[in-house]
């Protein structure tokens, strides 16, 4: 039996693996999902049925193991189906913080079996056990308290917030949480009381530490905790001696870690401000965007639409604007549209638009816009130079110039889309308000730009009939 179950754990642990690489790409991504989704059913259910301790008996409490799947399944489910593509980020974060909380209820559990076991107290194992447990406490309390901050954040219920001196303040609980832990696990101090300070401290660091974070940088502390929780999961798996929790947990660990490093990159961003939530160097909005002055100009429908019919090539760059409208599918027939014109068509796609990374990819997805047309930042780039119309919809920091030009700006140093580079813009906003960032943007001052104020889809949806009718 104990063979079968280690055969069944190696086939999800595989199933992870292919799912994960399935990820990594558009139009294989939902059915990496599916494949890994089922992997997991079946590590969770081999467990449930064949797992037996060293005294050869078989999990217990199984009525109660049914009713919390059964819940936790229900409600996942309808969170699922009802959630909005605007609110994908905060499900992510909230889910997210819930596996956070998972592992360090782990490290409660297991802690408390430890400590006041009196064969095990003071034996070897516990010296060995009690490292993995502290890892898996603080990491998965930090996850937790963070990603609800960041849930909070991102639904608009809870605003930036720092204090004079925050930096030092974050390095200083982060010292301490890692001194007392090392204190802890060689015997240094030790008791309930240490332990849950410990908890405490990471708690708190968990809310400093994403607290100050607002503005465009919300996505890379998404990916940062998301890799958190993989980390404590991991550390799940060293407890329990479980190699499909720990595979598991490392390819989550390291896929988030990987893809946050490849954001700050992306947004020019130190991954140890990250670390210490000083995301920008410690501003929070408002930089000298904020004093951009000029005159705008407006384009009406008709005048778009033959703006765009009879260009040679045109490129959309889709913000977190499109989502909010839920325009993707009408984006998509006016792309339709003009291919029939003989136009090209192509979307160009920044690693931070939206509220999380791949936001846009999925938004598209859904409108079956094909994946060869979605072209990453580095990619469409040089394009623009040689692109007669880009159309900019719900999108403003990710083609904001202050992230070139203005040192002061919060945004500075993030590689952006080089818009103004094409011969036309045109920009799809209901207002001059700013962006996520908090700054005006200086594009659309500039004289190639032209401003189409309203709902992005009732908008775009007048440009269709406008292309048809031209």
């Amino acid at each position: 039996m104990e063979h079968i179950l280690e055969i069944l754990y190696l086939i999800a642990a595989v199933t992870f693996m292919v799912g994960l690489k399935m990820l990594s790409k558009p139009d294989s991504a939902r059915n990496g999902n599916t494949i890994a989704a089922v992997g997991m059913t079946l590590a969770i259910f081999a467990t449930i049925f064949l797992y037996t301790n060293s005294e050869g008996q078989h999990l217990g409490n199984l009525l109660w193991i049914f009713v919390a799947l059964i819940v936790g399944t229900a409600i996942g489910y309808v969170m699922a189906k009802k959630v909005q593509m605007t609110a994908m980020p905060q499900m992510v974060s909230f889910f997210n913080g819930m596996g956070g909380a998972c592992a360090a209820m782990i490290s409660l559990i297991e802690y408390g079996h430890l400590a006041h076991d009196p064969n095990l107290a003071s034996s070897e194992t516990f010296s060995q056990k009690i490292v993995i447990i502290l890892a898996g406490l603080v990491i998965g309390s930090v996850s937790f308290a963070g990603s609800m901050i960041a849930f909070g954040k991102l639904e608009g219920k809870i605003n930036d917030w720092s204090i004079k001196g925050q930096q030092f303040l974050n390095i200083g609980l982060l010292l301490a949480i890692l001194v007392s832990s090392v204190l802890f696990a060689v015997g240094q101090l030790g008791g309930d009381l240490w332990f849950y300070t410990i908890l405490a401290l990471s708690l708190i660091y968990g809310l400093l530490f994403v607290f100050p974070i607002g503005g465009a940088d919300m996505p890379v502390v998404i990916s940062l905790l998301n890799s958190f929780t993989g980390v404590a999961a991991a550390c799940g798996g060293f407890l329990y001696d479980n190699y499909v929790m720990l595979i598991g947990g490392i390819l989550v660990g390291s896929a988030g870690t990987i893809l946050t490093v490849a954001m700050c990159k992306a947004m020019n961003r130190s991954l140890t401000n990250v670390l210490v939530g000083n995301f920008g160097g410690g501003s929070s909005g408002g930089g000298s965007g904020l004093n951009v002055q000029g005159n705008i100009k407006e384009i009406g429908m008709s005048d778009a639409a033959v703006l765009m019919k009879y260009a040679k090539k045109v490129v959309i760059v889709p913000g977190y604007g499109l989502a909010v409208a839920q325009a993707q599918h009408v984006c998509h027939e006016i792309e339709n549209l003009l291919e029939e014109e003989g136009v090209v068509v192509k979307y160009a796609i920044h690693p931070v638009a939206g509220r999380m990374p791949g936001h846009m990819n999925v938004l598209l997805a859904e409108s079956n816009v094909s994946y060869d047309k979605l072209v990453e930042m580095e990619d469409i780039n040089p394009e623009f130079a040689t692109t007669d119309v880009v159309l900019v919809v719900g999108a403003n920091d990710v083609v904001n110039p202050a992230a070139k030009t203005d040192p002061a700006s919060p945004i500075y140093g993030m590689p952006i889309l080089d818009v103004e580079d094409s011969k036309s813009i045109i920009v799809l906003k209901r207002s001059m308000k700013a962006g996520y960032a908090g700054i005006d943007n200086a594009l659309f001052f500039e004289p190639k730009t032209f401003m189409l104020f309203g709902d992005a889809k009732e908008s775009l949806t007048k440009l269709v009939s406008e292309i048809k009718s031209n």
